[in-house]
């Protein structure tokens, strides 16, 4: 490698290496900010097991998502109506979140969730989800402003 290249390299894991001790050096406030966005994600993931809807709070009236397939959608508008005949997943967990925080108002949760669903045959099945939320807090709340959800091969337990 030429100097030049070794000053680049050098300037780009400097930079990198600066960016992590600021995420890892949360003040109190982001601290509980933290916690309480890795909760919100809990209860999302939790309303696919007919938990609590709670995505109407947390989505900001702009946001857009990005499915699985890769389609995009927006903000539901209200709840959807309770239908007894709905077949909830079961074993609903979040299982893994990590938020970082990019200036007092932004924060990316980086997470992953799974479920268990029945097949059409009645045969369960594993779904597992990698995501990233992009929070944004506007005149003192948090919300979401968009996500980015991949589906993926769950591990063997």
């Amino acid at each position: 490698m030429t100097r030049r290249t070794n000053a680049l390299v050098l300037a780009l894991c400097v930079c990198i290496g600066a960016g992590t001790l600021l995420a890892a050096d949360m003040t109190a406030d982001q601290r509980s900010a933290a916690d309480w966005m890795i909760e919100q994600s809990r209860a999302w993931a939790d309303q696919a097991c007919g938990g609590k809807w709670v995505i109407s709070e947390l989505l900001a009236d702009d946001f857009k998502g990005t499915s699985p397939k890769g389609s995009r959608y927006e903000k539901p508008t209200g709840e959807p109506p309770h239908d007894p005949n709905t077949k909830w997943s079961t074993n609903c967990a979040l299982d893994d979140a990590d938020v970082r925080f990019f200036g007092p108002d932004v924060a990316v949760v980086y997470g992953a969730e799974s479920k268990t669903v029945a097949l059409p045959d009645g045969k369960p099945e594993r779904r597992c989800l990698v995501w990233t939320d992009t929070w944004l807090r506007r005149n003192g709340k948090w919300q979401i402003i968009a996500v980015q959800d991949n589906r993926v091969e769950c591990a063997t337990k």
